[in-house]
């Protein structure tokens, strides 16, 4: 991977990662190697209690940085100052329900508070604590407090806690924090909480179409793109439905329910019922367009001789359903995955087929040539109803997918 120079979107950056002591500190050792593997210069600087859960020479060895908890070490160069001055982002995970508090009322009494007081660049707690702590309104109190003054506080995951315990307050999965945090290197703004009382459906993933017990028609589409803009809509603030289809094993976003489907008429059938009141509704999921109109009970055997043709049927137009079927006011965004042809070009077809759906949005990406399917970046087009057609540039899926809430946020009635 060719990175651009330091300070361009995806170049390599300087990050401070603060560490508190929780028990989901081991996670913070992955989040370390994501960041250093693309060449972002990491500086850790956790608490003492974290140090109880991961030894500093692990955090020196992953970074080949120094590892330091307060502000007596290297006097002379000011640490508690200098981290937060040069910092290009700081993000601390976990944020203990502690740590929170400290940093919400302004304490400097260790390296990490007092480079959260220094900091200048973008800010991002990722909270993991047990249910009641994250649910304490003091802690909902230090968490809006925080956001108040321009930090961003994600929504913690739900599932399994220390012991036997389950519920909030997960820590988000290293690959969904180092998503967001890349996410604020590209665009600070990302994640304003302007989809907070919004509900939202986002469909993801391929469909697949049975022919036997074994064999399917199916694409090749990871998932990756509606998982992003299921995760950016879940840390503005919305209420998420995500319909997946078959997806690249990726993790459930945090704060986000996951309805599981196989087939396009599955996926028809809950994406309908999940966008009854929803206010928005983005289809990136790449639904086939056919099935087999004959799906065998057994498996086709290989005989010799050339197997019968298989006769296909038309699956239904889930995007133009939902679109005769919304409710006033309801933002309806669709997807294109095209290529040009001796007829038309890429936007001459997607214009075409915007006017067909009749969506508000069509978000449109040229595919083929390792682009859009598979890959962690995207690029393309956002076509409007009203005529407009904003260029959505390259960079990783979820700084589209921040741009597609921009255009949704603003379509949305007050």
């Amino acid at each position: 991977m060719t990175l651009p120079p330091p300070g361009e979107p995806g170049g390599p950056r300087r990050i401070v990662l603060g560490v508190a002591g929780g028990i989901a500190a081991y996670k913070a050792c992955e989040v370390l190697r994501r960041f250093t593997e693309v060449g972002h210069q990491v500086r850790v600087v956790p608490t003492e209690a974290a140090l109880r859960f991961v030894g500093a020479a692990t955090f020196e060895a992953l970074s080949g940085q120094p590892v330091r908890t307060d502000v007596f070490t290297d006097v002379v160069e000011v640490p508690h100052v200098r981290l937060g001055q040069t910092a290009e982002l700081v993000v601390v995970a976990p944020a203990t329900a502690d740590l929170l508090a400290r940093a919400a009322h302004g304490r400097a009494d260790d390296l990490l508070t007092g480079t959260l007081l220094t900091a200048r660049c973008p800010v991002l707690f990722v909270p993991a604590m047990h249910t009641e702590m994250w649910e304490h309104p003091a802690t909902v109190a230090n968490v809006a407090l925080l956001r108040s003054r321009g930090a961003v506080v994600v929504e913690p995951a739900a599932g399994r806690l220390t012991g036997v315990d389950t519920g909030p307050g997960r820590l988000p999965e290293p690959s969904e924090i180092v998503e967001l945090a890349e996410l604020l290197l590209y665009r600070s703004d990302a994640l304003p909480g302007d989809l907070a009382g919004r509900r939202v459906v986002v469909s993801a993933g391929g469909t697949r179409e049975p022919l036997d017990p074994v064999r399917f028609l199916g694409n090749r589409s990871s998932g990756r793109q509606g998982y992003a803009l299921a995760t950016v809509a879940a840390q503005r603030g919305a209420d998420v439905t995500l319909v997946a289809g078959h997806t690249a094993d990726l993790a459930a976003p945090a704060a986000v329910r996951v309805v599981r489907v196989g087939t396009a008429l599955d996926l028809r059938d809950a994406v309908l019922t999940a966008s009854a009141g929803a206010d928005a509704v983005v289809m990136a999921a790449a639904v086939a367009d056919f099935r087999p109109s004959h799906a065998r009970g057994s498996k086709i055997k290989k005989s010799g001789a050339e197997p019968e043709p298989v006769a296909l049927m038309t699956n239904p137009d889930v995007l133009a359903e939902l679109v005769a079927r919304r409710p006033a006011g309801q933002v309806v965004v669709g997807f294109a995955a095209e290529t040009g042809d001796e007829t038309s070009s890429v936007l001459e077809h997607a214009r075409k087929k915007l006017a067909r759906k009749g969506c508000d949005l069509l978000v449109v990406n040229t595919v083929g040539g390792g682009r859009a399917f598979e890959v962690p970046h995207n690029a393309g087009w956002l076509l409007a109803a009203d005529g407009t057609d904003t260029v959505l540039p390259e960079g990783p899926k979820a700084l589209l997918a921040s741009l597609v809430w921009d255009a949704v946020a603003a379509r949305l009635p007050t």
